[in-house]
């Protein structure tokens, strides 16, 4: 081996194939189709998990039980801690107020709040749902709850 071969021929980034400019390019003509048959004819392509005539995998492998994900509601949470880091004292949470602060994405189901982190401020929370201990926090800061 020669050190100084060892790199020859070899490209970081590979040129584009520049398919149907032309004969001198080396893909005119055909542009790398080959001769009629439905490859070479424009549309043509295999659908996706086509196994060349054999069983495809997703029809071979069992299929069972039912998987609630497609139905299941969008629920976003909400700690505690960013009520506290978010909203000054007294202020009203809403989902329309969690929605404007970017707290919250504006497609979703429900919000929910959980206990994590502290709450010292006095809030009025409006919201789907609740944890037992956010409840809890919201109470002791002399704040309310309430579910909509």
């Amino acid at each position: 081996m020669i050190l100084n071969d060892v790199h020859v021929g070899i490209q970081p980034r590979r040129p584009r194939k520049r398919i149907g400019r032309g004969v001198g390019s080396g893909h005119g003509k055909t542009a790398g189709r080959g001769h009629k048959g439905f490859y070479s004819r424009s549309g043509s392509k295999r659908r996706a998990g086509f196994e060349g005539g054999q069983m495809p995998l997703f029809r071979r492998v069992a299929k069972r039980g039912f998987n609630n994900a497609a139905f299941a509601d969008t629920v976003v949470i909400v700690n505690v801690g960013d009520l506290e880091k978010y909203f000054d004292d007294g202020a009203d949470v809403s989902v329309d107020a969690l929605v404007a602060r970017g707290i919250v994405p504006s497609r979703h189901d429900a919000v929910k709040v959980l206990g994590n982190g502290e709450l010292t401020k006095k809030l009025t929370v409006r919201v789907h749902r609740f944890s037992g201990s956010a409840e809890q926090k919201i109470v002791a800061a002399g704040g309310k709850y309430e579910r909509i």
